[in-house]
């Protein structure tokens, strides 16, 4: 039977030879997971022994880990905003990034809201969560993402509230709403092949690359800008998550559709991850 300390010591060295970037925190959180600690804890008892059927579950975790898995699929969720949020290969993991849109939203008013591609339901069920009495909508073309933010939707309290439904984005949606917000896929073809193989290999592509992508990755954006302003109130407001190159574009395309004070909000790394603005009341 070996201790915590030789289990960790034998995974950060597999995963590093399988090219790893962070193996030994990697390792450390994986093994945590399967010790059933905090990994803030896991110091504390690493000289102690782990059973066999322990030692078993940390190794197929670092096998999969080995061939790139996510480690949020192979623990099964991440915390995102405060919250725990379910993960599978059918949806994308919620980013830190992210948390910048959350942030942009809750500065505004709202009552109800739809998410368009709500995947995990990370965006709008967070949003539910923080804003008591708010109602929302979120929409997916992936039946299975929808099964797991019903999944979450429920383990954060917010079902009642949240309108889960099958669309093409705007496709099954009817009536207006205060607040439209988004994380498209917005990686062009080209773009994905220069991505690490947990993108490439693991996460959706339907959530990474838009339909009809023409090389520049903002299909979607043309696409929620032209037709966002039929679904919104009077002054009501769009929040979307861009890539990093794409803060010009995607802001041309919202003063294009009409949207008034639009801004170009940066992420915690200097970069620009977000674009918002509203229709006139």
């Amino acid at each position: 039977m070996s201790t915590a300390a030789q289990a960790l010591a034998a995974a950060v060295a597999q995963l590093r030879a399988a090219g790893i970037e962070g193996a030994p925190r990697d390792a450390r959180w994986l093994l945590a997971h399967v010790l059933g600690i905090d990994a803030a804890r896991l110091t504390l008892v690493l000289p102690d022994p782990i059973s066999d059927a322990q030692a078993a579950r940390f190794c197929s975790a670092i096998e999969a880990r080995a061939r790139h898995q996510p480690v949020a699929q192979i623990i099964g969720y991440r915390d995102f905003w405060g919250r725990r949020f379910r993960v599978t290969p059918d949806v994308l993991d919620p980013r830190p990034e992210t948390e910048t849109l959350i942030d942009a939203a809750l500065a505004r008013d709202f009552s109800n809201v739809l998410d368009l591609g709500t995947g995990s339901g990370a965006i709008l069920l967070t949003l539910l969560a923080e804003r008591a009495g708010a109602q929302g909508v979120g929409v997916d073309l992936s039946p299975a993402a929808l099964r797991v933010a019903a999944e979450n939707a429920r383990q954060h309290g917010v079902q009642d509230r949240a309108q889960l439904r099958h669309s093409d984005w705007f496709s099954g949606v009817t009536g207006r709403f205060d607040l439209i917000v988004s994380n498209p896929p917005y990686i062009s073809a080209p773009e994905l092949d220069t991505l690490s193989a947990e993108l490439r290999q693991w996460e959706p592509r339907m959530a990474l690359v838009p339909d009809a992508d023409d090389g520049s990755g903002l299909a979607a954006y043309r696409l929620i800008c032209a037709q966002a302003p039929a679904f919104l109130r009077p002054g009501g407001g769009l929040v979307v998550e861009i890539g990093v190159t794409q803060g010009q574009d995607v802001q041309e395309l919202f003063t294009r559709a009409g949207f008034e004070d639009i801004a170009v909000l940066r992420d915690l790394s200097g970069h620009d991850r977000v674009v918002l603005g509203h229709i006139p009341q």
